[in-house]
């Protein structure tokens, strides 16, 4: 069964633990007090295919200073990642640029799972940031996006996290396929090494 790890981040109190426990279990839990890290681990079927998940909730964590080491730990310990931003919140939507270019700086390559989740859709009277403002950040960064409430609809729950698993399933497809091009080109070069080592033999 194929195995992956996801990587939750986004500042507090824009539903990540919600969405955590709303995922795995269905139910929707509003309040929480939510001091540490908690990884959740559980096995789900998307797209008719089994999969093992570990879920790493994180606690709010600025992308500098002291906390800036903690949470590049937890990157390069994810294989996707979901970063999540309350409409009601503007500065949850600001920080969701800075998360994305510490994924792109820490694993060193372009093209990494993310998923863009704004929540809190249902609290119209108090939201700051329009539907086509996440949209439009999302294209930039090249990321999946999807606008929900974690409160009210666990199909769209379902959904994200469904999106997620799938760019990892291609991303993981893509590495063994480099990987098994890579072990052809060299027993290709081995092979043409070794044709060349008779040949200089014959001649000798």
């Amino acid at each position: 069964m194929l195995r992956a790890k996801l990587v939750v981040l986004g500042r507090d109190n824009c539903g990540k633990t919600a969405l955590c426990v709303r995922f795995i279990t269905r139910r929707f839990i509003g309040e929480y007090e939510h001091k540490r890290e908690v990884t959740y681990r559980c096995q789900k079927i998307v797209d008719k295919e089994a999969i093992e998940l570990e879920i790493l909730d994180t606690v709010n964590k600025e992308c500098v200073g002291p906390a800036a080491s903690s949470l590049e730990s937890s990157i390069k310990w994810g294989d996707g990642f979901l970063i999540m931003y309350s409409v009601t919140d503007h500065s949850s939507f600001e920080a969701v640029s800075r998360l994305k270019r510490l994924i792109d700086h820490v694993k060193q390559t372009l093209g990494i799972p993310t998923v863009i989740v704004a929540n809190k859709c249902d609290m119209e009277n108090g939201r700051v940031v329009r539907t086509d403002e996440g949209q439009a950040l999302a294209s930039d960064l090249r990321c999946s996006f999807f606008e929900l409430s974690v409160a009210e609809d666990a199909s769209a729950v379902q959904a994200a996290f469904g999106q997620l698993v799938r760019e990892v399933r291609q991303e993981f497809q893509r590495h063994l396929l480099a990987m098994d091009k890579r072990s052809r080109m060299l027993q290709m070069r081995h092979a043409l090494k070794n044709k060349l080592t008779r040949s200089k033999t014959m001649q000798w």
